[in-house]
Formats: structure tokens, sequence, C-alpha cells
């Protein structure tokens, strides 16, 4: 597992984003929600392209039993993309011209009508960045964003995601969650965990790399937030405090003790089980600008919650 984090982690910091989702992944976790979030809505995929991308084999698959009005798709216009026939679908609809247009570097908006099983294309002014004007139009005009955005621009994504009120299911690095930025949009309620981890990416060899820590990101309704932990008294003397913040540290989320109602540290999969009306989230490592430490010896990320009263 270290090692497929330092795979991503490489990968952010040299700005390799070409890691392509497998469909299995794309169904195991929408399979989760309940369609009824979909229906009579526009799905936008901004950070893809029907000649290679999987979001545009599910949808074109299931959108219409999901009653989805209309799934857009638009692609970024990369001239150094190495073109692999392994990545190509080309399996409902004729992509290969659009293939081509990607190999030389042209951007598309594609939108998908499922009722009618029909799609159209028309070719977009600039490069289709997702943080570009045109992009941004198609998105206001749409409900929900569901894509693999690059790794390397996560944060800058989901500031704009956010920014213009959008629902979304996002896949991302799961490390992000204990940043300033991040922790804020936890505690706002404006972000939290979807059901499942990818592990498993196509690479623009089309080649299976394996990546830890990968999670999907959503603001839509998943059932775990209103089912609270079971919490068990605990020795509170098991416990350490912090050196350089006021809080206590919980090695494990089942250990989070029922007879504690200040502030504690939790490794971030905590997020995995957290319920907004059980605990709220305070603060991060990253947000007080040190890592832990307890005796002098420094401890992975964390972030500090504390009990609600009822």
């Amino acid at each position: 597992m270290v090692k497929q984090n330092e795979s991503l982690n490489r990968a952010k910091n040299t700005k390799n984003d070409e890691f392509y989702t497998l469909i299995s992944d794309i169904e195991n976790e929408l399979s989760n929600y309940d369609f009824e979030q979909f229906k009579d809505k526009k799905v936008y995929c901004n950070c893809d392209d029907p000649t290679w991308s999987n979001f545009f084999k599910f949808f074109t698959k299931w959108g219409k039993r999901m009653g989805i009005k209309e799934i857009h798709f638009t692609n970024y216009a990369n001239t150094k993309r190495i073109w692999n026939k392994q990545l190509t679908l080309f399996e409902s609809f004729d992509l290969k011209d659009s293939a081509d247009d990607d190999k030389a570097g042209t951007a598309h908006h594609w939108i998908y009508d499922p009722v009618r099983d029909k799609l159209t294309k028309k070719k977009l002014k600039g490069n289709g960045d997702f943080q570009s004007s045109e992009c941004l139009k198609i998105l206001q005009q749409c409900d929900i964003a569901v894509t693999n955005p690059p790794f390397s621009l996560l944060t800058q994504y989901l500031k704009i995601i956010i920014e213009n009120d959008k629902k979304f299911l996002i896949i991302g690095n799961e490390n992000e969650i204990a940043s300033r930025s991040w922790c804020s949009y936890f505690e706002n309620n404006k972000l939290w965990l979807g059901y499942t981890h990818p592990k498993q990416f196509i690479d623009i060899n089309g080649n299976i790399k394996k990546l830890g820590f990968v999670c999907w990101f959503t603001n839509l309704d998943v059932t775990y937030r209103s089912r609270p932990m079971v919490l068990h008294q605990q020795d509170l003397s098991q416990f350490s405090k912090y050196d350089n913040y006021d809080a206590i540290e919980i090695p494990k989320t089942k250990l989070i003790p029922e007879n504690y109602w200040g502030n504690m540290g939790v490794p971030i999969f905590f997020v995995e089980k957290f319920c907004p009306q059980q605990f709220e989230i305070v603060d991060s490592s990253s947000a007080y600008g040190k890592v832990p430490e307890i005796n002098g010896c420094k401890l992975y990320r964390r972030i500090i919650i504390r009990r609600k009263r009822s």
C-alpha cells in the first residue's frame, strides 16, 4: 500500500494525470446510489472524451434507466497524448472520426440524449479545459458533475464545482482530506466520501496501474451519513495527549470512546464512517500547520473531531 501511495503522490507532483477509470469501478460505485438523485437531471463529465472514457460507456448504457435527461462530455485537447488503440471504446457509436480529432488536439462538446439514444457533437473554440469559460458555461447549465479529474488539479476542480453549487461524484486522492481547504469542506458538510475505493487504473500505454488511497468524493446522499457509529466505554488513560495541540490521540476509529467529549485526533479514514449528527470535524493537522506529536514523536496526518451532545 505504501508503494501504491507513493505512485499516486509521484503522479500528482509530476502532473502525470493520464490514469483512466475502469468501467467496473464506475459500476461498483454508482450501484450504491438511489437513481432518483439523477432523475431528470443533466450530468456533466467535463474531463472525458467519449473515444476513450469509461464514463461515456457507463452513462450511454445506464443513462435511460437512471432517468437522466442529458449527459454532457467535454475533452481536453491534449496534443501530447500518446494515442493507444487499447483505450478506444467505439462500441455504442461510431467515434472513429472523433478519435482522429483527438489525436490532432481538438476539443469537442458531446451531448447524449438517453431517451432517443442520440449523440450530437460540436467543436469547442478553446482547448476544453474544465476551467475555461466555455466549459464553465456548460457546467452552469448542468446539475451533477461525474468524472475522474486530473490528480494534479483536483483541488482547483473541486473549488469550481462547489463554487457553482453543483452536485458531484468524482475520484481523487484520499490524502487531500487532511488539507486546510478540504477539511473546511467536510466541516461545513459540502463534501464527504462515496462508498468504494478504486485501486486500479489504465495508464497511457493501456496497462493496469495500481494506486493507493484513492476514493470517490461526493455531495450526493449516502446512507452511512445517517447511521451513528456504535461507541464503547474506554479506559481514557490509554490515550495520549498531543504535545502541540489540545486533543487526545485515537489511533483507530473503532477506539473512539463513548465517555469522552473533548477534542480527538483520528486517522483521516474516519470520514468513511462520519455521521454529522454524531460528530463535528473541528480541525485538521494541516490546518494548524503542524504534524501532531506525542513525546516528541511525529504522527501521520490527523483530523480533529468532537462528539456532539444530543
